[in-house]
């Protein structure tokens, strides 16, 4: 059975209970409309700790006035179901009011690995997901929280605040789930039609032959260029960038250091994001 916390007083008094038993607590946090790479992060903090909880709320502070909030998927019930089968103990499900109540005024900003790739296009982002990530950690102050490598920038600036802010949970980076053929699970992908899934399952291909190709010692920059045309010819809207960084800083990518190849692309009104390592040679 999973129980449900609305409020951090209801969250806090639950947890509160675990921890006079000597149990450890994982957290995964979501937006909800959950997916097998979700639940794998469910699996991975089940394994780390003795009780996991995970919240489900739709942050409206990362989202940009443009942007898909009203139309972002919510599907509680169904996601209550996925948490039970998967042996979640706890799902915290607050309202907006709940994490932002009247007069709040406190931003938490990230420099570091936040600057440049998701910033240049979505400025506003990650200053959201640090603020709501910040308010998150404390409320729960898990042992530990697994957050998908799918993000991968998001995932840079998480470990970012939480070294720099000192709290104590050990951030875990779970890897990226695939379907199939490759793409990278997300919950937008449910905005896709047949013809556009096919389009989108090009993208970790083209990713892969450039992140092999600077491997094997082509230019990084060339091999990036190269990418983001191969994007266009498969059939993509728009490419926002494609980019070779390093893995811990996000720094531009320099040779025999650990290495991210990163993308963002349109197809349609659907933005997708994904990102393969350097493979070591």
């Amino acid at each position: 059975m999973t129980a449900t916390a609305r409020t951090v007083r209801e969250l806090r008094a639950m947890i509160s209970g675990w921890r006079r038993e000597g149990l450890t607590v994982g957290f995964v946090p979501t937006m909800g409309a959950l997916h097998d790479g979700h639940i794998s992060l469910v699996e991975l903090a089940l394994q780390k700790a003795d009780r996991c909880v995970v919240s489900i709320f739709v942050n409206p502070r990362q989202f940009g006035p443009t942007e898909d909030l009203d139309k972002y998927p919510r599907q509680l019930a169904a996601d209550m179901e996925r948490l039970k089968a998967a042996g979640t103990h706890l799902a915290f499900t607050p309202s907006v009011d709940e994490m932002y109540p009247a007069g709040f005024a406190t931003k938490v900003s990230v420099g570091g690995p936040s600057q440049g790739l998701e910033t240049d296009f979505r400025p506003h982002f990650f200053d959201g997901v640090a603020t709501v990530v910040s308010k998150l950690l404390l409320q729960v102050s898990a042992d530990c929280a697994v957050f998908g490598e799918k993000d991968y920038q998001q995932l840079c600036v998480i470990r970012q605040l939480s070294r720099d802010l000192d709290i104590p949970t050990e951030i875990i980076g779970g890897p990226t789930m695939r379907d199939s053929e490759g793409l990278a699970m997300s919950s937008r992908n449910a905005y896709l039609s047949v013809d556009e899934l096919g389009i989108a399952r090009t993208l970790n291909v083209i990713l892969l032959a450039a992140a092999t190709a600077i491997a094997a010692g082509e230019d990084p920059d060339s091999a990036c260029i190269k990418a983001r045309s191969a994007i266009g010819r498969a059939g993509f809207s728009s490419v926002d960038y494609v980019a070779a960084r390093e893995s811990d800083t996000l720094a531009p990518w320099q040779k025999n250091r650990p290495g991210r190849v990163l993308a963002a692309a349109w197809l349609g009104k659907t933005r997708l994001i994904d990102n393969l390592e350097i493979p070591a040679i």
